[in-house]
């Protein structure tokens, strides 16, 4: 599979399938393909899998694209952004934001992520669900607004606001953790009561406008409709 990421500020990957490749999708991703591409939406995996992308906040089912010969096929961005790609391996397992999965190779396997630990679940807000992308596979996910990359050392920890972690490698782990400053810093501070917490080793990816973010600074410019 060859594929070029390109556009701003709503990017789109264009991959090149050779005869029989597979792919697979979020519902609504695809933005155009040849007619020989062949779509078929499954489960893949059964209720259990269902329910996992139904909690995480993804569709209920994904779609296979497989190409019937030399074939094109392109899935573009729902947001501002950027597309960023994962080379995933048993070695390189991601977790990423829920609604960030866009499309990858069909050897990739998605799956619910939880944190284990009971206060991050909480008021871990946006953070507590999350996306595991395991398997073997090229896969894209959508950065809100800029992407930009730590290397965490071992035990280095790193304070990020609400919806603003985008993905992280899995020996990264996730807490929670309350805002500093006393009762009036949590209340006045406009950062909400708590930050989420990654302890390294390895990369986190933070995205500059995540969705809820842009939709609460707009919410007071949006007309309420009279009964």
């Amino acid at each position: 599979m060859e594929y070029k990421i390109e556009g701003t500020p709503f990017p789109v990957v264009q991959c090149t399938l050779a005869n029989n490749e597979r792919m697979i999708s979020e519902s609504g991703a695809m933005a155009w393909m040849t007619p020989n591409i062949l779509m078929e939406t499954t489960s893949r995996g059964g209720l259990g899998k269902i329910l996992g992308r139904m909690v995480s906040g993804e569709s209920l089912f994904l779609n296979t694209y497989t190409s019937n010969g030399v074939g094109m096929i392109a899935f573009a961005s729902s947001f501002p952004g950027s597309i960023l790609t994962f080379d995933i391996s048993p070695q390189n397992e991601v977790i990423v934001q829920k609604s960030g999965f866009l499309a990858s190779e069909a050897g990739v396997e998605l799956s619910m992520f939880f944190n284990r630990k009971f206060k991050t679940g909480l008021f871990g807000g946006e953070g507590f669900i999350m996306q595991r992308l395991s398997g073997h596979g090229k896969a894209f996910v959508e950065i809100d607004g800029y992407c930009k990359v730590f290397e965490l050392r071992p035990g280095e920890k790193m304070l990020i606001d609400s919806g603003y972690l985008a993905a992280m490698e899995t020996t990264c782990t996730m807490d929670v953790k309350t805002v500093t400053g006393g009762l009036k810093s949590m209340v006045f501070g406009g950062e909400g009561l708590f930050n989420t917490e990654v302890t390294g080793p390895g990369k986190v990816y933070l995205q500059t406008q995540p969705i809820s973010t842009l939709a609460k600074a707009l919410s007071p410019f949006f007309t309420k409709s009279s009964d």
